[in-house]
């Protein structure tokens, strides 16, 4: 199988990035910036990803897209909202992390998360920094945002972090963060990651 192809496949089979599985229309605008925040705090729980993608996809669902929606709303509409994706264990730290964070972003970003990315100024390791300053997300998390968030931030771009790296040899695909951009045009790059990220967990793949 050449390179080309494998990549082909990769991408066919596991190359749905987070958003798009949340339904998140990612572009440079407030509200689907903060959405993928959201995101990403589910997933930074020790919970399956499909579950952290479905407990975001009903706040959105439920008119929870800026942190001020996130912010006023009350405990008890939060719990019920994650419970009924089945985000229960978690759901109490969750929520308080949640309504922390949105008011985090209010306070210091004025609610909009390209001021964050603004005053990094292409420092990508400022713009991490940033993002675990957030209650519930850490420098795993900081990562999966940031991967994703290199669809609509250029300058972030290739953000191909270890795990995506490591992943990437495993699927016998190259290791060099540089070398693994080159394979796929720049807008697709969050698709190649979330791809040899879940392909790495492919026995078919990983041996072939």
């Amino acid at each position: 199988m050449t390179q080309s192809n494998r990549v082909d496949q990769l991408l066919d089979r596991y190359g749905e990035t987070y958003a798009h599985q949340a339904g998140i229309r990612l572009a440079d605008r407030p509200r689907p910036l903060y959405q993928l925040l959201v995101l990403v705090k589910l997933l930074s729980t020790r919970i399956s990803a499909d579950v952290a993608v479905a407990g975001a996809r009903a706040l959105f669902d439920a008119g929870l897209t800026t942190p001020r929606a996130v912010r006023d709303a009350d405990a008890h509409t939060l719990w019920h909202t994650l419970a009924a994706a089945h985000y229960v264990r978690y759901a109490g730290p969750a929520i308080r992390q949640l309504a922390d964070g949105a008011q985090l972003t209010l306070d210091r970003w004025g609610g909009d998360l390209r001021r964050m990315h603004a005053a990094a100024a292409g420092d990508r390791a400022a713009l991490r920094a940033s993002l675990t300053e957030f209650p519930g997300i850490g420098p795993t998390g900081a990562d999966i945002y940031l991967r994703e968030a290199q669809a609509v931030w250029p300058d972030v771009r290739p953000y191909l972090d270890e795990r995506v790296t490591a992943a990437a040899k495993a699927v016998r695909l190259p290791g060099s963060p540089a070398r693994l951009a080159g394979l796929v045009a720049p807008d697709r790059l969050p698709e190649l990651a979330a791809a040899v990220l879940r392909g790495s967990r492919d026995k078919a793949l990983t041996s072939a």
